[in-house]
């Protein structure tokens, strides 16, 4: 099986679409997963497809109330499965409406996806309906088809803990995950302020062990390519920075750059 590693556009957004994809293909990525907020579909894909890589793109559900966010989501993965992506990541529903309300966002996605053939995941996120580990129970029950982005870090931050004690709502989410965020969460906080510290060596052993059981999970099935997108968040708000001068107290390119060397190493052995 082969992993590719994609990097996010998020924390590029200085940087036009070309200049971001040469910088990500100079640096070894396979891929690109992108959110388009500024809705230049067209420049961002080819940018990507121009240099060679793979892509990746986000959907979102969102609006002010749930029939203009289902109206918006719909509208939003018609967009982007239009560009036929390797995969939609989406971030769906959110965590206080109904389980019906989120069912019908979900039942959306696939259709979709069935019309398409463009596969739609939804990632664990905060805010969202997969905002926890056990929220996100329930719907792995009603759907046995839905498949997942798995953002642990999230559910660590949710927690408060780094879920040891809930090992079985885990292994279920492991079992639906076709997508991999590389991010290394502590219970206060969706990041580490640096993954290469000794003082998050726990937290991040445990998110390895997490991503380890979801790569063997693809060997066993026979899958022939699993993705991971290096997702540390820029400063400001998720990469920490420094009172005053708003410094950021490490660099994310470099951060983002360190887990795609670490687990190309781990899991792309011959």
């Amino acid at each position: 099986m082969k992993v590719l590693f994609y990097c996010p556009m998020w924390g590029m957004e200085s940087l036009s679409y070309a200049e971001a994809a040469r910088r990500v293909k100079a640096a070894g990525y396979d891929g690109m997963e992108i959110a388009v907020w500024d809705n230049k579909y067209d420049e961002a894909v080819q940018a990507v497809r121009d240099n060679g890589l793979d892509l990746i793109l986000m959907a979102f559900s969102i609006g002010d109330s749930f029939a203009e966010m289902k109206k918006n989501y719909r509208g939003w993965l018609d967009k982007v499965t239009s560009y036929q992506p390797r995969l939609i990541n989406s971030h769906t529903g959110k965590d206080w409406y109904s389980f019906e309300q989120n069912s019908e966002l979900i039942q959306l996605a696939m259709e979709v996806q069935q019309q398409t053939g463009v596969a739609i995941l939804h990632e664990t996120h905060r805010g969202r309906f997969t905002y926890s580990a056990p929220a996100v129970q329930p719907y792995i029950t009603a759907f046995p088809q839905l498949r997942l982005t798995a953002d642990l870090s999230h559910w660590v931050n949710v927690s408060e803990s780094l879920l040891t004690d809930q090992p079985d709502n885990v292994q279920r989410a492991i079992q639906r995950t076709d997508h991999i965020h590389s991010r290394v969460g502590h219970p206060q906080g969706p990041q580490v302020n640096d993954p290469r510290a000794p003082e998050w060596k726990e937290a991040l052993e445990i998110h390895l062990a997490w991503w380890d059981a979801m790569v063997e999970t693809h060997r066993e099935k026979g899958t022939t390519t699993l993705t991971i997108t290096c997702e540390f968040g820029p400063a400001p708000g998720y990469l920490p920075t420094l009172p005053y001068t708003n410094l950021p107290v490490a660099s994310q390119w470099d951060i983002n750059l360190y887990m795609k060397d670490l687990l190309s190493r781990r899991y792309n052995r011959s």
